[in-house]
């Protein structure tokens, strides 16, 4: 998520009965007409927790599995209370169209974007969607998972850690989504065996195929890709580990330190996440609270804290993106009593591939 903060389902019945029927026709005959011809599908996936939670498909041009040879690529990223914010849906909309303006795949890939939504903002972001895929020369395909299912699903395993890792004291149920990435193994479907997670806030300067690409430079053990944090946030949440640990590299900025992750683009193998026995321990709630006790680590940041916590104990698991896969943007630390070291953690030499417009930081234009 940012850095400095995170950014309905069900059908009304009506009468009469004829209204409600011409609406879901009308609604069928939207998707098979902006799908180039499929025909609108409204079944369910049904996904891994019990009782299952579905995830409804709505293929557009080309739709369905990658033809053979070719690589399915699913991306996910959450759209939210986007009735209420002119200011995320323009960003969603940047986002996904300088996504959809580099983007080349191969004759037979497939790319499946996962959209995490609710109520009015489902119709919005579908809305937005058919717009900008409408004419994309690659095959394609929408998944819509319902918010309030998804977290359902999340609660209770990550209750535990919510209250290391949240805003305030409590453990509130609706910030279970904010740790998606960390159970995604055990929500999706086992065959989506990778999955990409992205923030809005986002601009793409370069190919997407490009970025999943990067999961075939995964090391042996590792189960997920992220890129360094750019900017001080670690070294003031382990301000006691570090004074008690004087010699430690925790908090300390690249290269040779660990500045800890964040998570605005994030590769989840899922296949690796599901069989690694280390990975799943480190979820346990005994094995949290013993981490977090070790490290005296409080955070705000959701499922960022949890990856650059388990990152300094257990390096192996993570391939370390490139900062040019997440080029933060964020200066608020600068200002807030770390201006002296700022640059050693902020700077980021190489071709920018995707900019990071965290915590509001307006990005360049092209």
């Amino acid at each position: 998520m940012a850095a400095m903060g995170r950014a309905a389902r069900g059908w009304a019945r009506s009468q009469p009965c004829a209204l409600a029927l011409a609406a879901a026709l009308a609604v069928c005959a939207f998707y098979y007409l902006g799908g180039g011809g499929e025909t609108f599908s409204s079944a369910t996936r049904r996904l891994r927790a019990t009782p299952p939670a579905p995830a409804h498909r709505h293929p557009q041009r080309g739709g369905g599995e990658a033809a053979a040879g070719g690589r399915d690529l699913h991306l996910l990223m959450m759209f939210t209370k986007a009735e209420r914010s002119p200011a995320l849906r323009a960003k969603g909309q940047a986002a996904l169209r300088s996504l959809l303006r580099h983007g080349r795949l191969g004759g037979a890939d497939a790319l499946h974007l996962h959209l995490v939504t609710e109520g009015a903002s489902r119709d919005i972001g579908l809305g937005l969607l058919r717009d900008l895929l409408r004419g994309a020369a690659f095959r394609h395909q929408v998944i819509v998972h319902d918010v309030n299912e998804l977290t359902e699903k999340l609660f209770p395993i990550v209750e535990a850690m919510q209250k290391h890792f949240s805003a305030g004291s409590g453990t509130y149920y609706s910030d279970s989504i904010f740790f998606l990435s960390v159970a995604m193994h055990r929500i999706m479907p086992k065959e989506v065996t990778q999955i990409i997670q992205v923030d809005l806030d986002l601009k793409y300067k370069t190919n997407i195929r490009d970025l999943f690409d990067e999961f075939d430079n995964f090391p042996e053990g590792a189960v997920i890709g992220i890129a360094r944090e750019m900017q001080p946030v670690y070294r003031h949440t382990f301000w006691q580990y570090r004074r008690e640990n004087p010699q430690t590299k925790v908090g300390d900025p690249p290269p040779d330190g660990l500045p800890g992750f964040n998570s605005g683009v994030l590769l989840l193998n899922l296949e690796a996440m599901r069989q690694s026995k280390l990975y799943n321990q480190l979820l346990e709630p005994t094995m949290v609270q013993k981490l977090t006790e070790k490290y005296h680590f409080k955070g705000h940041l959701g499922d960022q804290d949890f990856f650059t916590m388990v990152g300094m104990e257990h390096p192996e698991l993570f391939h370390v993106l490139d900062c040019t896969w997440n080029r933060q943007l964020c200066t608020w630390w600068r200002d807030h009593g770390y201006s002296d070291v700022f640059d050693q953690y902020f700077q980021c030499e190489g071709e920018v591939k995707i900019y990071h417009g965290n915590c509001n930081t307006p990005i360049p234009e092209d």
